[in-house]
């Protein structure tokens, strides 16, 4: 899909790959950006550097997702749709709470179904539409030491294929992100296992997805090695599983090496 003259709406857009996403569209001539966030600090911040339209949006209620689309779609219809925002939720399993759970959900994967669904009846109409949605590498491999995380980005993947097996052929087009480590907030405190092969700036990120929406690519994947660790683990699953098995057991390593509270003796 070509981006000039189109409108777009990005959520997430107070910081981080949100704000490179908004920044590179208007760059690239969109027509008019909207951006969406419960920031409204950093959404404020946004909307000044690019002369986006800010509309403050609770990505974890249905009702707030659909009153964003509304709001744009009474101005201009809704060409591209990013659906960029994310949280890292609780880590591991035995700690987590039903809450935690929950909200993660909601964020990493119900914010992508219900912007799809208030968002297709008007672009089938046009036959003309596209969704980006930010997943993450592990959505494609997994996330060591976290499984909240790793659950929701396999789904958020998931939906996003299943969105453009059903709909592709009616003119909606959907590419999916899944980086791993990004200079956010999410990762300010490094970037643990997912900077393996090194932590990239959020316009590295948004380049990516403007190319690959420019060229209708499903994957865009800005950590290249991540499509080879997908191509092992889909030609032997097993072996795969035992490597990611010795990574956890580093990160294990590590992790007790670091905390301050463990017992030296």
């Amino acid at each position: 899909m070509n981006i000039e003259n189109k409108v777009v709406v990005v959520t997430g857009a107070a910081s981080g790959i949100g704000r490179a996403l908004a920044q590179a569209f208007k760059n690239a001539r969109a027509d008019k950006v909207y951006i969406a966030d419960l920031n409204e600090e950093g959404l404020t911040e946004t909307a000044d550097l690019m002369d986006g339209i800010a509309i403050k949006t609770d990505v974890s209620k249905e009702s707030e997702i659909r009153n964003l689309i509304e709001e744009v779609n009474k101005e201009n219809d809704i060409d591209i749709f990013c659906s960029n925002a994310g949280i890292g939720g609780e880590f591991g399993l035995l700690d987590t709470t039903a809450q935690g759970w929950q909200t993660i959900w909601d964020i990493n994967v119900m914010s992508h179904i219900h912007a799809a669904k208030y968002c297709l009846p008007n672009m089938l109409k046009r036959e003309s539409g596209y969704f980006m949605n930010t997943a993450s590498a592990a959505g494609l491999l997994t996330q060591i030491g976290a499984a909240p995380y790793s659950v929701t980005k396999a789904a958020a993947v998931s939906f996003a294929e299943w969105l453009k097996i059903t709909y592709g052929s009616n003119g909606i087009g959907v590419t999916c992100l899944c980086p791993q480590a990004v200079r956010t907030a999410m990762t300010a405190n490094g970037p643990g296992v997912a900077g393996v092969d090194g932590m990239i700036e959020p316009e590295e990120c948004a380049a990516e997805v403007l190319d690959a929406i420019v060229n209708e690519r499903f994957l865009a994947a800005p950590h290249k090695e991540v499509l080879e660790y997908v191509s092992r683990k889909g030609n032997d699953r097993d072996r795969w599983i035992s490597g990611m098995q010795r990574l956890q057991t580093q990160f294990t390593d590590f992790i007790e090496s670091a905390d301050p509270n463990k017992d030296s003796h």
